[in-house]
């Protein structure tokens, strides 16, 4: 089966639809070292560049794909932005919506940052573009997955609204059909116990950005949760799964773990010195935290996000942290590519859906 993807990054998601059997004809993004990436991976079927010179090109594709998949920028959309309607990055999702209406695949997922999901500003957004995708003949739904349950060491939540080309007044019962292809994911500690000591071998990607604590500790009933250092990084629960990757790594927002944790079992410092705060013991007197603590490597960053572990980074390390933050994760694209390759297969897709209410009020992929 063909697909099309767009906004396709480094090719994190690209990675598990080709595991689960699509065949990516096209890929675009507009960041030049994510395409370099991707082609030395992937394939050199992605083109770099706006996705507006291409659409024209992209119309001898219709009637011919079964699925069109990708991420549009999120930053209009996202609470760590300004969650500005007006950002030209978020005409992008309008851009998919209007490339889907044209080359008529059998079926599309489309991803972004979870407040598009949940939201209630981005609620009139969300009804126009399902009323978008069904005006084009789609059934439609959307469902905030937690990438934790499908096999990814990460608490990353994403929206994915997900179409078939079929009965338009019927909706896919998004839940349902993925329940499935869950799969419990393993903890940091075992996901990064693949790769070499940090700074040697195959994990050479360290991050040079100080810790220090904060005179101010925000605090939280959780040590992972609050801010107990300066900058928005944020110590990484090693026995458990790691909090959203961002983009914006590479600096001091970059995740923290503890060295002597990880490699000798040590008791975590971090824990340690929350519960101190907790029982109202001043913040330390000195400012740099202890030299057992270091933020993430690259190469720690992109098997949390599921990569393989030889996939070939092009780029400053800066670009690179960024291409990982930005990726839907390799196995939730997998599992969601095979639920969808599945029903494609097996043309069982209107057994799947419910029939649409006269009045529909869509949230958090649930319909009344």
């Amino acid at each position: 089966m063909k697909a099309i993807s767009l906004f396709s990054g480094a090719g994190g998601l690209d990675q598990g639809l080709t595991k689960a059997g699509f065949e990516v004809i096209f890929a675009n993004d507009h960041d030049k070292n994510a395409c370099a990436t991707y082609a030395k991976n992937i394939g050199n079927h992605i083109v770099h560049g706006d996705i507006d010179n291409f659409k024209e090109n992209l119309l001898q594709h219709r009637n011919k794909i079964d699925l069109i998949a990708g991420g549009p920028p999120c930053q209009g959309f996202s609470v760590a932005g300004k969650m500005n309607p007006d950002d030209p990055r978020s005409k992008h999702v309008w851009t998919f919506a209007e490339l889907v209406s044209k080359i008529l695949p059998n079926a599309f997922i489309m991803e972004n940052v979870k407040a598009l999901g949940t939201l209630q500003k981005w609620e009139p957004l969300r009804k126009s573009l399902i009323k978008k995708f069904r005006e084009s003949g789609y059934a439609t739904n959307f469902i905030v997955l937690n990438s934790s349950e499908f096999n990814v060491p990460q608490n990353r939540y994403r929206v994915f609204f997900i179409g078939f080309k079929t009965n338009r007044m019927l909706i896919p019962d998004l839940k349902q059909m993925l329940e499935p292809y869950k799969k419990k994911a393993p903890t940091v500690r075992e996901a990064i116990s693949i790769l070499d000591r940090a700074g040697t071998g195959n994990n050479t990607g360290l991050c040079k950005a100080k810790i220090t604590l904060t005179s101010k500790p925000v605090m939280r009933k959780s040590p992972y949760a609050g801010m107990l250092f300066n900058g928005a990084g944020r110590p990484t629960r090693l026995d458990g799964y790691s909090a959203t990757l961002p983009a914006s790594m590479g600096g001091n927002k970059t995740p923290i773990i503890d060295e002597l944790e990880l490699y000798e079992n040590a008791e975590s410092w971090v824990e340690k010195y929350h519960k101190g705060l907790v029982k109202g013991k001043q913040p330390s007197e000195y400012k740099e935290a202890p030299k057992r603590l270091r933020r993430l490597t690259y190469q720690e960053a992109a098997i949390l996000q599921t990569f393989p572990i030889d996939y070939d980074w092009q780029g400053s390390q800066s670009s690179i942290f960024k291409q990982i933050g930005n990726a839907v994760p390799c196995n939730l694209g997998y599992r969601i590519g095979k639920m969808i390759m599945d029903c494609l297969l097996q043309d069982e897709v209107d057994k799947l859906m419910i029939a649409l209410p006269h009045q529909l009020e869509f949230a958090n992929g649930n319909f009344n």
